[in-house]
């Protein structure tokens, strides 16, 4: 009998398609050393033994010695990322039967046949654990027992699967969560395996080198980011003993009694050394000390000063906090020795949101037609949570379409063929898109109405520019980069009122699929010092975080007038200069556009007129004879018109018209119509009942011509007037 030949390979984590499939991938020069073949079993042997499906590593990997395997498999073999395994050829035979057993107490109606159609072609080893995504919630299982007895069992159709009800006892509480479990979060993952689980795993390294491993770190950015999930991972990966604490549990009434939970928690994290403690929202346990009026905060930040940094060595213990606010944290823990290394923990961009979708999708029954590029590109702002809940959700819609079909209440069992009908459409993702608010977002956000250009009657040249400024930037980034093209940061629509500045903004921000942050100028003032800056700066945050984002000023005269003239003892100046800072400070706008729309152009602040503010200034003009017509047919579009009515004699006849009273006009038209019909029908039924009588004539249109007061042409000549003045005082 032959000796089994044996490899020893450096483990390296799955790419994220291969995840929770049960394979390896491995150089096709070791595959050929074992005499291996694509789908054959292969053995790896960590800390204990498990099983995978061998697959042809990508070109990438050619003679790097690596085996690609996910967290689950990983978890199996008993070994991290960077560890070795030996891994050797296997034989496995057909299961006639294999017994599960949960981690907590479950109920899972028609499991076996779904955990039996999951697993098909799989190899599993007694000890394997496996988990399944039902709905959303992992559920966790262990194989306790295989027929035959063997190396490793496949598991076929013809397969007995049972799910024991009595769960197995766990032997540690640690997250069960690997880094395929994190998307777009690469660079972060790579910085934090060096700062935590190096140390934890290999403290040898920096004794050799002699110097003290990190002690801290710290994880900031917007909420929903996965800071703590980034937490749990790095605690499961490398096998520490993990605490987490968050800040309302250690404080106490009782005099120094909160002081002694941290020195307690300080203490179990060294007995159970190697040692990770999580502190989520280490912002309310360690405030600014300056900034708190109680007592009992100053004393929590010293004594956790002291435990990060004090006399006595804290040994294979690490602190990792996490905040969306590190701004509110005292400055003595933000230095090293106490945090040695902060790390944002951003907006994931097209790339992560795309790689994120892929993980909250792994083990969804997707329709064919659902396009998880497409949900990329249009989720901009999202962050992890939010393409958690949007999977979610869309799920849901899915799942009430079998509803109606089947009542599932009453159900005790479901067929394994409507199990089968349940599948998730792109129609389903693209609803429930539109009821996910990005977070970042939530307090500032406007639902952009459904404005397209077709919608904006004339205006060609506007609309030409805008294009140009805003919607190419966004959809071509590559053609701009490579022509080194810069997007302007700023556009100013002036123009009379009424003639569609508002409307414009919002169709380019529909357009150009960005997010639009509405700012109307009076609810920035406030009777605060210092609340307006405040207020435009959060404005100017949170479009950097949630990019490619549109922020519009709706009458910008009102927070940005000529400094010197205001009697408001300086709030408007305050608020000009935080703006001229947003817009071209030290810190660079990107892929955010600020549109700011005015009817008196001649009163705002030179200093936002320059480029590298407000690049381009567009004059919005009153409506020619072409534009009239064109919004007529747009407002009358659907509405039943009397074949006396000529909507070119209608355009002709409405001189000085903007787009809004034209809008007015057909409104005032259409209800004196039905005014005139609902009175014709004394019966509110009747009236419904011949509604197709229901037609507004040219006498209507007349009658509400002498109702709306046009633009008179000294008005026209007015702002015509401002706009030159104030277009020749801006290049001057």
């Amino acid at each position: 009998m032959s000796e089994k030949k044996v490899e020893t390979l450096t483990v390296a984590e799955a790419h994220p398609k291969d995840v929770g499939r049960g394979i390896a991938r491995l150089d096709p020069r070791v595959m050929e050393a074992l005499g291996i073949n694509t789908g054959d079993v292969v053995m790896i042997e960590g800390s204990k033994v498990t099983a995978a499906i061998a697959w042809p590593s990508y070109s990438s990997d050619y003679g790097k010695n690596l085996i690609r395997i996910d967290g689950y498999t990983r978890r199996n073999a008993g070994a991290a990322i960077d560890d070795t395994v030996k891994v050797w050829k296997g034989v496995a035979k057909p299961a006639k039967k294999v017994v599960f057993a949960p981690t907590e107490p479950i109920q899972l109606l028609g499991g076996e046949q779904y955990l039996k159609r999951l697993l098909e072609g799989r190899p599993l080893v007694r000890g394997d654990r496996v988990t399944i995504n039902v709905f959303g919630s992992l559920i966790e299982l262990v194989v306790t027992a295989v027929n035959p007895v063997a190396d490793a069992v496949i598991v076929s159709a013809d397969t007995e699967i049972e799910i024991s009800e009595k769960p197995v006892t766990e032997e540690r509480k640690v997250p069960r969560v690997t880094y395929e479990d994190i998307g777009g979060l690469k660079d972060a993952i790579q910085k934090i395996r060096e700062m935590v689980e190096l140390p934890l795993r290999h403290p040898e390294l920096f004794r050799h080198l002699g110097i003290d491993p990190p002690k801290g770190v710290l994880l900031y950015g917007p909420p929903g980011t996965g800071k703590t999930l980034l937490a749990k991972a790095v605690a499961n990966e490398s096998n520490a003993h993990f605490i987490s604490i968050s800040g309302p549990e250690i404080m106490s009434k009782y005099y120094g009694e909160s002081e002694k939970r941290l020195r307690e928690i300080f203490e179990e994290a060294e007995k159970n050394a190697p040692s990770i403690i999580f502190m989520d929202e280490i912002d309310a346990i360690a405030p600014k000390r300056e900034e708190v009026t109680g007592e009992v905060e100053r004393r929590v930040v010293a004594q956790l000063l002291a435990l990060m940094d004090g006399l006595k060595g804290r040994g294979e213990v690490i602190v990792i906090g996490a905040t969306n606010r590190p701004e509110a944290i005292d400055p003595a823990l933000r230095r090293p020795g106490r945090f040695d290394r902060e790390i944002e923990i951003g907006v994931p961009d097209r790339e992560g949101r795309k790689e994120i979708l892929l993980i909250h999708t792994r083990n969804m029954p997707l329709a064919d037609d659902v396009d998880l590029d497409r949900l990329a590109d249009i989720t901009h702002g999202f962050v992890g949570a939010d393409l958690a809940a949007l999977v979610r959700e869309a799920a849901m819609r899915a799942l009430r379409r079998l509803m109606k079909e089947v009542n599932l209440l009453e159900s005790e069992k479901l067929p394994p063929e409507v199990l089968e009908k349940l599948k998730v459409t792109m129609d389903d993702f693209m609803e429930a898109f539109k009821d996910i608010t990005p977070s970042a977002l939530r307090e500032v956000v406007v639902q952009v109405p459904n404005v397209r250009w077709d919608d904006i009657g004339g205006l060609d040249e506007v609309k030409e520019e805008l294009k140009m400024a805003v919607e190419w930037p966004l959809k071509y980034p590559e053609l701009f980069e490579a022509s080194g093209a810069r997007q302007p940061k700023g556009i100013l629509l002036f123009g009379p009122p009424g003639t569609g500045k508002t409307l414009l903004a919002k169709a380019v921000a529909n357009e150009s699929e960005a997010n639009f942050i509405s700012v109307k100028g009076p609810e920035i003032m406030s009777k605060w010092v210092g609340e307006s800056e405040k207020a435009i700066r959060m404005i100017f945050r949170r479009a950097r975080q949630t990019a490619p984002t549109i922020i519009f000023f709706d009458e910008i005269d009102s927070i940005a007038p000529i400094r010197g003239y205001s009697s408001d003892s300086g709030v408007t100046e305050r608020v000009i200069s935080q703006l001229l800072t947003e817009m071209d400070g030290l810190e660079e706008l990107r892929k955010v556009v600020v549109i700011a729309a005015t009817n008196r152009p001649d009163l705002i602040d030179p200093a936002l007129l320059r480029p590298g503010r407000f690049d381009r200034l567009i004059y919005v003009p009153p409506p020619d004879f072409a534009a009239r017509l064109q919004i007529l047919k747009i407002h009358t579009k659907g509405k039943p018109l009397a074949p006396d009515v000529n909507l070119e004699e209608l355009a002709s006849k409405t001189e000085g018209y903007t787009g809004a009273d034209l809008a007015n006009l057909v409104n005032i038209a259409t209800l004196m119509a039905l005014k005139e019909h609902i009175n014709k029908y004394k019966d509110p039924k009747e009236a419904s009942a011949h509604r197709s009588e229901l037609i507004i004539t040219k006498r209507h249109f007349e009658e509400a011509m002498k109702k709306i007061r046009p633009l008179g042409k000294e008005e026209i000549e007015r702002y015509k007037r401002i706009a030159d003045e104030f277009l020749r005082r801006a290049s001057t």
